[in-house]
């Protein structure tokens, strides 16, 4: 963790503060002032402020049911944060373990611990995410093997990483991904000639959603858990 984010949670500190407590000397990591905001430092360490050892507030795990209309940034912009319907303190040093497009809805995770959403949003880690997917028209016969298989997108140098494809209906279907390209699932089924209607992410590994649009709860311990490995 960079020791200007360690400071922001272990304090009231506003990033701005923190800075230029560090860059002043008073912020002592192991016995030593560090000059340098970004340098980076691990909990263990011993880091003091005014002769007091600082410890970081527990990390914070929310889902949240996005509605559409929303973006997953932090400040609004052409459509409004979905961090807007959130009140917590220091609601900005929360960012999402995988966004999702202004028009799709759906289970969003949120949290302020870095190495806990790298499990989330790294493929190598191999999250699942369900996706319940509408078409324009029914769904080829040879969709879900070429999924499988993996398709190119253009743009991309490598072939998607397998995907399952379940049908619902034939405008309906699931999708299931463990990576999360840049518009993903519309570019997949643009490649295959179709086109996604409506879009909406149910479940995260074993997280399933389960509350109404718009509202948001704290993670289970086990739901926290079962990203950790």
């Amino acid at each position: 963790m960079r020791l200007d984010k360690f400071v922001c949670q272990s304090t009231q500190l506003t990033k701005i503060e923190a800075t230029l407590l560090i860059q002043s000397g008073q912020v002592i990591v192991n016995g030593k002032s560090v000059l340098d905001e970004a340098t980076q430092v691990h909990e263990d360490n011993i880091i003091t402020l005014d002769n007091h050892r600082l410890k970081t507030r527990d990390f914070r795990y929310l889902l949240m049911h996005k509605t559409a209309g929303t973006i997953c940034s932090n400040v609004d912009e052409v459509y409004p944060s979905l961090f807007n319907s959130i009140e917590l303190d220091k609601v900005s040093q929360l960012h999402i373990a995988g966004r999702l497009d202004a028009d799709t809805t759906g289970l969003v995770l949120i949290t302020d611990d870095g190495r806990w959403s790298f499990n989330i949003t790294n493929p190598t880690k191999h999250c699942e995410k369900v996706y319940r997917v509408g078409l324009s028209r029914p769904i080829a016969d040879d969709v879900a093997l070429k999924f499988e298989r993996g398709i190119m997108l253009q743009g991309e140098q490598q072939l998607t990483r397998p995907a399952t494809l379940t049908i619902i209906s034939p405008k309906e279907v699931l999708l299931t991904l463990t990576e999360g390209k840049f518009h993903q699932v519309k570019r997949m089924f643009s490649a295959v000639g179709n086109r996604v209607v409506c879009l909406h992410r149910e479940r995260i590994g074993s997280v399933s959603l389960d509350i109404d649009v718009g509202q948001w709860r704290y993670l289970t311990k086990d739901e926290i858990q079962s990203f950790s490995s």
